[in-house]
């Protein structure tokens, strides 16, 4: 018998499983090599905690473990329907409360930064602290920047994308151009056309990181965008892996948001934005410096939200169970 606790936070309404024993600590000497490893290894159990009876089809956790850097506080791989990802925004918010108000980083009570090892590189997290509590929790993201403008998606009559990367490459899609209404109760059709458009881009273009591993170069995710009226500057709906739709605004997606918006002239240096949720809650961007990646412009951008914790967990495999690695119904 298998017993793996958990402990379970949302960000901004996207669920977040963060595994807290029973998971074994990935071998390697870079995240990605750790990532690959866990690939390999360990899909069943992140399909059991993932999957259904103990997770669901939008399931979401995370795996905290040695950091891979001098510098580093900790590492972390994260985990969905369809693998592990490369970088999460909101698992960032997640992990960094839940780590910090249960003792699974160092021991902190002010204002603090967790530098954290992912597999897309460092993410340094700033946390605001009061009486031991988390509040807001803002992080310096990989480098973000644009690939490519303005590509026609075979197959959609002349409907167009940007393709950026903010920790992973998102197809991003004007909703108004597919007379896509972005709210919840539209979730079906917002899945069934993010899924055609990734399949349609990933299949005629190519990814490519210009200064990464060439396990960075594959297309995440589409990123629907519908423009607001300040304050709120527009709405992302972000459906990732195998047809999950993310309920926060997407940490990820909205760095890959600032570098187009920062390409295109609209968002200066120093300049923050507010994206929303199908739910309507919401992360700010800024930009916060500009560099280059693989000889490609690029910025630093800085993502700012919070996150909840909702339960604790002790899961059990029983090497009897037909079911033990869990399955997926839609």
């Amino acid at each position: 018998m298998i017993k793996i606790t958990t402990i379970d936070a949302h960000t901004e309404g996207e669920p977040l499983r963060v595994i807290t024993g029973g998971f074994p600590d990935p071998p390697g000497d870079t995240m990605l090599e750790k990532r690959r490893f866990a690939r390999e290894h360990h899909d069943d159990l992140r399909c059991a905690l993932m999957w259904e009876p103990r997770g669901h089809a939008d399931m979401y956790g995370c795996l905290l473990t040695k950091p891979t850097t001098e510098d580093g506080d900790v590492g972390v791989l994260f985990l969905h329907n369809e693998g592990f990802s490369t970088m999460c925004g909101h698992g960032i918010i997640g992990l960094v409360k839940v780590g910090i108000e249960n003792g699974l980083l160092d021991d902190r009570t002010q204002e603090t930064t967790v530098r954290i090892d992912t597999p897309a590189g460092r993410v340094t997290a700033h946390a605001d602290i009061e009486n031991g509590r988390v509040g807001r929790v803002s992080f310096l993201n990989v480098p973000s920047f644009v690939l490519d403008q303005d590509l026609e998606i075979e197959g959609f009559d002349g409907l167009r994308c940007d393709i950026a990367f903010g920790g992973a490459f998102y197809a991003y899609v004007d909703a108004t151009m597919l007379g896509l209404e972005l709210k919840p109760s539209r979730s079906r059709a917002i899945i069934e056309a993010g899924m055609a458009i990734k399949r349609a881009v990933a299949a005629t273009h190519d990814i490519e990181h210009p200064d990464g591993d060439a396990e960075l170069n594959f297309l995440y995710g589409t990123i629907f965008v519908q423009k607001l009226s300040s304050p709120v500057h527009s709405r992302n709906a972000c459906v990732f892996a195998n047809g999950e739709l993310d309920r926060s605004p997407t940490g990820t997606g909205v760095s890959g948001r600032a570098a187009i918006h920062h390409a295109r002239g609209e968002l200066e240096t120093g300049a923050t934005i507010t994206i929303e949720s199908l739910f309507g809650t919401k992360f700010t961007v800024k930009v916060t410096d500009e560099l280059e990646i693989g000889g490609r412009p690029a910025i630093l951008p800085e993502v700012s939200g919070q996150a909840w914790i909702t339960g604790r967990h002790e899961f059990l495999l029983d090497p009897k169970d037909p079911l033990r690695s869990g399955f997926l119904l839609r």
